[in-house]
């Protein structure tokens, strides 16, 4: 049997590990370049390298690498082994302090939405050591950062780490109004991850799986979530073996992995984990989905983290729970039970609702993908319009202050803060909103609207960077009072009467919700082609810019990778569609119908008296629906053909949006239509009811 305390963690290279293996000046030098980001001297580099080498040696490890998050989503490594040769023909295994504090890999091979041109090659990894580093696959993996040669960023990791290093800055000055000193403020996340599992045999039958990580076709099955007897259900025995060597593996790598349950559709499941500070969180998550699909390949199974794989049931998102927590333990998010904390945590509540008021467009833009757009506002998801859900009696408290009237709960008292002591509340004081995009969750807020396949660092650099610039205003105000709790109330009234508007309790799927949210001056961002575009507005640039997290130029540079990551996506897909259309629907229609067609000949040569009426009724049908399907797959191409007269990546992206995927949904729409009707050995590839029930 397994003891999870003696396998967590074991493949990683952490404090424990470093406190055991480096000499004590040696840690004591690691420790403050990892709480305080002072440089490494190089002696120090050199003897951290050498424990470090020997113990992935001892753990099976004969390889380094640099492990980073480029601007492709996923997480990109090169292997060198340990060995270096002798002069005798033999070898020895080293590790050198300059391997381990910086590498070169190739800078023009990424995307770089035109920082490196392809002459241009040269790029650094460079060491992040709050990050820990951990053996894969027989490979010490050291956790880094990826810029160019001129020192920009060219992945997700070095704008987190600035945007932690912005809210630290800012947060600690808005805590020393308070007379609180602390050394260290770091936001935290738990991403909850959700996917679905299916028959590796099946998934090797569909192209679109295969090349998209969705179904670009498939009626809708007898069955699906309409029982709601999937969530939170008996898991199945594969899917519960899979399960298990997931969380197996997820605790050597140190992955805080602690729920597994089923979730609302067919063959749909999620993983969630403990929160931990928000780059090593981001870590983990990248780590978490490279695990999923290497162990379902174990099984015979694929895991899709696809946000809509399966049309007609939900789809897969990742709540990000966010926090604010000091280096003492305290959550600033914890509403405390003296009038001081109170004030302060209201103060900060207030800083969040602004920052969320204001940058809507940033947060929206985060989770904008061609896959998420599938979901979002689906019935499932939270809307494309961003909101937040603060739950009635917060709320209720909020209006006291803001409308100076009574707040009724035990006793009739208006709130005078830092005076009066703010009423204690449990901390599920309300009930929960699925449906809000950005929610109060007790001492969190729930960000639900990242898609399952998300990089989690986008997002959080959003959020991180949009509540240090509220505290940086808020701190210049307050730092200035000549009365602090007099200012200090006029600023959280003020606050909450110019930006009450982006609160919602409400259903946020409801017609009405739309309209409502239309009239408080909300944007509703449908598609990334809507969203993206608002990234580059001047607010936003200048916003990176005054918090060093990106700058003019490598904001350009997310936008264009990001639209071109949009266009070539439905570019793949169209082209995918018209590939199964052309070469397995089709042929599989003409054979069908000449099979009906030919049994009806024998019919009525058997008995000419014969109608022969549904086998006729059928032919006309199938047979109308099969000229259909060829002129929707040629609208489609024809379509396609156009996209090459677009100026640039914004038209092209918009022209996808308006253009492709309509003649997308039409071919769909026609070839799910013939599948119902064409015998079931007929059809080219497995249906849903094949790839949601058989596991």
């Amino acid at each position: 049997m397994i003891r999870i305390s003696e396998i967590f963690g074991s493949m990683v290279f952490d404090e424990t590990v470093m406190k055991e293996r480096l000499p004590k000046e040696t840690f004591r030098a690691l420790k403050k370049t990892m709480d305080e980001g002072i440089p490494l001297d190089a002696g120090v580099a050199n003897i951290v390298a050498n424990a470090m080498k020997d113990w992935a040696v001892e753990k099976g490890a004969t390889h380094f690498t640099h492990w980073f998050q480029p601007m492709t989503g996923i997480t990109a490594e090169k292997h060198d082994s340990f060995i270096t040769p002798q002069g005798n023909g033999t070898v020895i295994m080293e590790f050198s302090g300059k391997e381990l504090v910086r590498g070169e890999p190739d800078g023009s091979s990424f995307p770089s939405g035109g920082i490196r041109a392809t002459c241009e090659a040269r790029g650094y990894t460079t060491w992040d050591p709050t990050s820990p580093a951990f053996i894969k696959d027989g490979s010490l993996c050291i956790p880094t950062a990826f810029c160019s040669y001129g020192g920009e960023a060219l992945d997700k990791k070095t704008p987190l780490l600035r945007s932690m290093d912005a809210i630290d800055k800012q947060a600690k000055r808005i805590l020393k109004l308070f007379g609180k000193n602390v050394r260290r403020v770091s936001t935290t996340v738990g991403p909850e991850q959700e996917y679905f599992l299916i028959d590796r045999k099946l998934w090797e039958q569909r192209k679109d799986l295969i090349f998209t990580g969705r179904t670009l076709f498939g009626a809708k099955p007898p069955k699906g979530q309409e029982l709601e007897d999937h969530y939170f259900g008996t898991i199945k025995p594969r899917v519960s073996a899979y399960m298990k060597e997931l969380d197996e593996e997820l605790w050597k790598l140190g992955v805080l992995s602690k729920t597994k349950h089923n979730e609302v559709a067919p063959a749909q499941h999620e993983m969630a984990p403990i929160f931990t500070t928000t780059n090593i969180a981001a870590d983990d998550n990248q780590l978490t989905m490279e695990m999923m699909k290497k162990i379902a390949e174990r099984h015979g199974l694929v895991c899709l983290l696809h946000e809509k794989p399966f049309a007609g049931v939900n789809g897969s998102g990742k709540h990000n729970n966010w926090s604010l927590s000091t280096d003492k333990g305290e959550n600033l998010l914890e509403p405390g039970s003296t009038p001081e904390d109170n004030a302060q945590f209201l103060l900060v509540l207030a800083a969040i609702i602004k920052g969320v008021d204001e940058y809507q467009d940033l947060l929206r833009a985060s989770v904008a993908t061609a896959g998420n757009d599938h979901r979002l506002g689906a019935n499932e998801a939270p809307p494309a319009i961003i909101s937040m859900f603060l739950g009635d009696e917060l709320e209720a408290i909020l209006e006291s202050i803001r409308t100076g009237k009574p707040y009724d709960r035990k006793a009739k008292e208006v709130l005078k803060l830092g005076v009066d002591a703010l009423p204690a509340f449990p901390k599920d004081n309300t009930d929960r909103n699925r449906t809000s995009p950005f929610a109060f969750t007790g001492n969190k807020f729930e960000f639900r609207s990242l898609g399952s396949s998300l990089s989690i660092s986008c997002p959080n650099i959003m959020l991180n960077t949009i509540v240090a610039e509220e505290f940086r205003q808020f701190a210049d105000i307050l730092e200035l009072a000549e009365d602090f709790n007099a200012t200090l109330t006029n600023l959280i009234k003020r606050t909450l009467n110019e930006h009450s508007r982006i609160i919602f309790n409400g259903n946020g799927y409801s017609d009405e919700w739309v309209k409502e949210a239309e009239r408080r001056g909300l944007l509703n961002l449908k598609t990334t082609s809507d969203a993206m575009p608002t990234f580059l507005a001047r607010k936003n640039i200048e916003l990176f810019k005054i918090h060093n997290v990106y700058t003019e130029t490598e904001m350009k540079a997310r936008y264009d990778i990001q639209m071109e990551e949009y266009v070539k996506v439905l570019n793949i897909e169209a082209l995918t569609m018209i590939e199964m259309a052309r070469k397995q629907i089709l042929p599989a229609v003409f054979e069908y119908l000449t099979t009906v067609s030919s049994a009806a000949e024998h019919i009525r040569a058997l008995v000419p008296s014969a109608e022969c009426s549904a086998e006729t009724s059928l032919i006309q049908t199938v047979s109308a629906l099969c000229d259909a399907a060829a002129k929707k797959v040629s609208a489609l191409e024809t379509v396609l053909r156009s996209t090459k007269e677009c100026g640039d990546v914004t038209a092209e992206a918009n022209f996808y949006t308006s253009s492709v995927i309509p003649a997308m949904n039409e071919l769909r729409a026609v070839a799910d239509e013939l599948e119902t009707l064409v015998g079931e050995r007929y059809w080219p590839f497995p249906t849903y009811g094949d790839l949601l029930f058989k596991i």
